[in-house]
């Protein structure tokens, strides 16, 4: 890191697409010991209009990027098919990243990025998954683990996209979307994910087989279900709500207006993630450019990544007819106990 970076940390910033920017938006107004430096897209002109932004250069290449001077750690929000090659160089060039969620297409890929930092004994590797600072769920995590709830026997989720992306397609409902609950569910009751049944909605052939519902099951028996929409049309809602032997307790929304009018009254639903978690990537990217000025690594790992994968491949197995399927348990290798 350069002299300047003992107190700020350069980030460079692959991928300036709606992901992209808001995290240099947030890095550059919100982020203390932060600067973004540089940022790369496969869009010249979009490129140029977030670094201009930032008042960062606009980077030629990514591979270009993660060797320059004038980087110290990397955030990738490229598309999903780039995150396993970008994570690799930047473990191969010793550089901390914070990499979107799915930290790979698949279990071997994640599988590879384990290995590749396992291999230089020292956690680089931040994944994406944002909810873990979000200050709704770290509350409700709290109460779960403080037992106020009593023993943990159900938990509901409803994951709700207002439109699906032109890409979108049956497997990403689960490995791009229905991925936050496979890593918050074992995180918020501490207890890891042993099976998962995946339903999908009768849809016309060939067309994208939105809304689906797991029932996913924990190792100490809770049972938990897990409905994804990406075409919710409405707008984006999350909800939570876990059920013990002495209570419930749900996420209650932190966010958004009361309106009355027009013969109704209700909340008006946000149109995307960025707004709804907004705290929560501040927290995150807060916490990610700390740990890299003290050199102590925070958030979800590469081995969170990887579990996620685990469970994700699990769930596109089942939803292609195989029924339960178990989730693979892999011990934990020491560098992330």
């Amino acid at each position: 890191m350069n002299d300047e970076a003992t107190s700020v940390v350069r980030v460079g910033v692959v991928g300036a697409g709606a992901m992209g920017a808001a995290h240099v938006q947030t890095l550059t107004r919100w982020v203390g010991g932060a600067r973004v430096s540089a940022v790369h897209d496969a869009d010249p002109e979009r490129t140029a209009q977030v670094a201009q932004l930032a008042g960062a250069r606009a980077a030629a290449s990514a591979e270009q990027l993660v060797g320059a001077d004038d980087v110290d750690a990397v955030l990738v929000a490229a598309p999903d098919p780039l995150h396993e090659e970008l994570v690799l160089a930047c473990l191969a060039g010793g550089l901390p990243v914070l990499c979107e969620k799915p930290l790979a297409t698949g279990t071997e890929g994640s599988r590879r990025v384990v290995d590749a930092e396992l291999a230089g004994g020292r956690r680089l590797v931040q994944v994406g998954f944002m909810r873990r600072f979000d200050p709704a769920y770290v509350e409700l995590r709290a109460l779960v683990r403080s037992g106020a709830l009593g023993d943990v026997r159900a938990a509901h989720c409803v994951h709700r996209n207002a439109q699906a992306h032109p890409d979108a397609t049956s497997e990403g409902v689960l490995v791009n979307s229905m991925i936050h609950e496979l890593d918050v569910v074992p995180w918020l009751l501490d207890d890891p994910l042993a099976a998962v049944t995946v339903h999908a909605a009768r849809v016309p052939a060939g067309a994208l087989r939105d809304v689906q519902v797991a029932v996913l099951e924990t190792v100490a028996g809770a049972v938990v279900t897990v409905e994804v929409s990406v075409n919710a049309r409405y707008g984006y809602d999350i909800h939570t709500e876990v059920v013990g032997t002495a209570g419930t307790a749900s996420l209650t929304p932190p966010y958004g207006l009361g309106v009355r009018r027009a013969g109704l009254s209700g909340r008006v639903v946000g149109g995307d993630f960025v707004a709804r978690f907004a705290d929560a990537y501040r927290e995150e990217l807060a916490a990610w450019v700390q740990g890299i000025r003290e050199d102590r690594p925070v958030g979800p790992s590469a081995w969170d990544g990887h579990r996620a994968n685990l469970a994700a491949s699990a769930a596109v197995e089942s939803l292609h007819g195989a029924g339960r399927v178990e989730v693979p348990h892999e011990p934990t290798p020491p560098l992330y106990a």
